[in-house]
């Protein structure tokens, strides 16, 4: 049952990278990725992206990751993804990406040509949130890592901070999803 949760939310999420009018899909092929770089800590974007870390930071393999930062700092830092998907974006001009590394999936936005961290999605209970939160964990875990202060709807709870969302989706009291979200798409 778990394994078929996860399939339908990644089904979905692919859905909704994929609702433009025509769909590229690429190798994950970068001909000028630079070496990567571990502990990525900020960088010197003045459009959209947060140089600082802000809102509830994960990180994975080394690289911290918060919502709204440059992409290409991230994907510079985990080198070549497992997987690389991209669509006509629906929200913004250019392409949504989705880069699979291991445990996690991260998403993209682009806005004047540069792209942006918009979502991170734990795909299993191998990786977890610097607060010690796994997939497949209690309810009662959540709270006691992140307290009372989360909005709930429909068995998804949403701790907001810093113009970004962390989503849990509990089911029978055991955590089927985790999501970092940016608050960027909302105001689309």
């Amino acid at each position: 049952m778990k394994k078929w949760m996860l399939v339908l939310l990644s089904v979905l999420t692919i859905a909704l990278i994929g609702c433009g009018n025509g769909e590229n899909s690429g190798n994950g092929e970068n001909d000028s990725t630079p070496a990567p770089t571990k502990g990525v800590t900020g960088s010197e974007n003045k459009n959209n992206g947060k140089t600082e870390p802000a809102g509830y930071v994960f990180e994975y393999e080394g690289t911290k990751i918060w919502m709204d930062m440059d992409a290409s700092l991230v994907v510079n830092a985990l080198g070549e993804p497992d997987k690389y998907f991209e669509a006509p974006s629906c929200a913004f001009e250019g392409l949504d990406k989705k880069y699979t590394y291991g445990s996690i999936e991260i998403d993209t936005y682009e806005i004047d040509g540069k792209d942006y961290v918009s979502c991170v999605y734990f795909r299993d209970d191998l990786v977890n949130t610097p607060e010690g939160i796994c997939l497949y964990m209690t309810m009662e875990d959540m709270v006691n890592a992140y307290g009372n202060g989360y909005k709930e709807e429909f068995g998804m709870y949403v701790y907001e901070k810093d113009g970004m969302k962390l989503k849990f989706l509990v089911k029978d009291n055991e955590i089927t999803s985790i999501e970092y979200v940016s608050t960027v798409l909302d105001a689309q």
